[in-house]
């Protein structure tokens, strides 16, 4: 029995060619391609539109079924590629991979090119990603925008020294800052694994020794990124949202730090279940400090008791009047001795007045 029309036992006919279409009407990642040896590069005679459609073909790591995998695009027109015919005339062209290089030239007219005159981005230099090169001549704009774009001198909670009225001292809590970590940026070729999409989407795999990262950033500028140290870097440009369905559990070893420009809002037990409370415990040997540079201090209890329970001293001090209105009535028990000094007038006016 002979087999020399089956596929890989007559003349394997492969080729080099470049993608000049990648529309494919029927979504499935086909592409056309102008192949050096069988088309001529005048597209008059041959224009792109006439080109047969090349199939692409996916690594074992994607099945190429029901959307199950990585997508079957990514070419670009001006891509390079590798493939081979599995016909014999030369209609059913499928490609292998693409072929990266060092282009001479840009983009210019006529077949063989980029029709849109997108790509290459650089002539004179390789198609492999700048991130992945790193030519101090020739960075990418990427870590050009993000390492001008570092944020430093954040400032954090500024609490004043504070005379009590007993005359004692409240440690003051001295204003500090802190800065965004420098860009860990320090790849060597060819340790630094990178995809970049055709927007400016970033996805870094860095194995450089001693600068280890992983970097995951959208073109805005909002970013995940793990430094060599173990740091995790998180910006975003826009809004965050976190919507949590169940619990939210953080625990953190070493101090906290929070800035915020606006308003800050924290709404507790808002569907009204019992012993959903905002409870709040500071450990031995610190205070809770709140400072308000202009503005009140407001504390509203619709419904329930405000209870105050001091186990050491009890100290006011007010700047301005004093005053006091009780709705009920009014009881002050002392176990010790009660002084009163007033500089002014006092005046106690009541239906009874029982000095006893």
């Amino acid at each position: 029995m002979s087999y020399k029309n089956f596929i890989g036992q007559d003349g394997f006919q492969w080729f080099v060619g470049v993608v000049e279409d990648r529309d494919d009407p029927t979504y499935t990642g086909r592409i056309r391609v102008r192949c050096l040896g069988y088309h001529t590069e005048d597209k008059q005679v041959l224009p792109t539109a006439d080109l047969p459609w090349a199939s692409p073909v996916l690594p074992v790591t994607s099945s190429g079924i029901s959307g199950i995998g990585h997508s079957p695009t990514g070419l670009v027109e001006g891509s390079w590629v590798f493939g081979f015919f599995r016909d014999h005339y030369l209609q059913e062209p499928v490609i292998i991979g693409s072929l990266p290089g060092r282009p001479i030239n840009l983009a210019a007219e006529g077949g063989f090119n980029d029709p849109n005159k997108i790509f290459p981005k650089f002539a004179n230099e390789p198609d492999t990603n700048r991130l992945a090169v790193n030519d101090a001549d020739k960075e990418a704009a990427s870590l050009t925008a993000r390492t001008a774009s570092r944020i430093t001198g954040i400032a954090t909670a500024d609490f004043d020294i504070v005379t009590a009225a007993d005359g004692a001292t409240i440690s003051a809590s001295d204003t500090d800052t802190w800065d965004q970590p420098e860009i860990a940026y320090a790849s060597q070729y060819p340790y630094n694994h990178v995809y970049e999409s055709e927007s400016g989407h970033i996805l870094e795999f860095d194995d450089t020794t001693a600068a280890e990262r992983i970097y995951l950033a959208h073109k805005t500028g909002t970013s995940t990124e793990y430094n060599p140290n173990g740091d995790r870097i998180d910006i975003v440009k826009g809004t965050q949202y976190m919507l949590t369905s169940t619990d939210n559990k953080v625990s953190i070893d070493g101090h906290s730090d929070i800035t915020i420009g606006g308003r800050h809002k924290i709404y507790i037990n808002k569907d009204g279940q019992a012993n959903n409370s905002y409870d709040i415990q500071i450990g031995p040997n610190a205070n809770i400090n709140i400072q308000v540079d202009t503005g009140d201090i407001n504390l509203v209890t619709k419904q329930g008791k405000v209870n105050v329970n001091a186990a050491g001293d009890y100290n006011v001090k007010v700047g301005g009047n004093y005053t006091m209105t009780v709705e009920g009535n009014r009881t002050v028990n002392v176990d010790g001795s009660t002084t009163d000094n007033t500089t002014g007038a006092v005046q106690h006016r009541g239906s009874t007045i029982d000095l006893n």
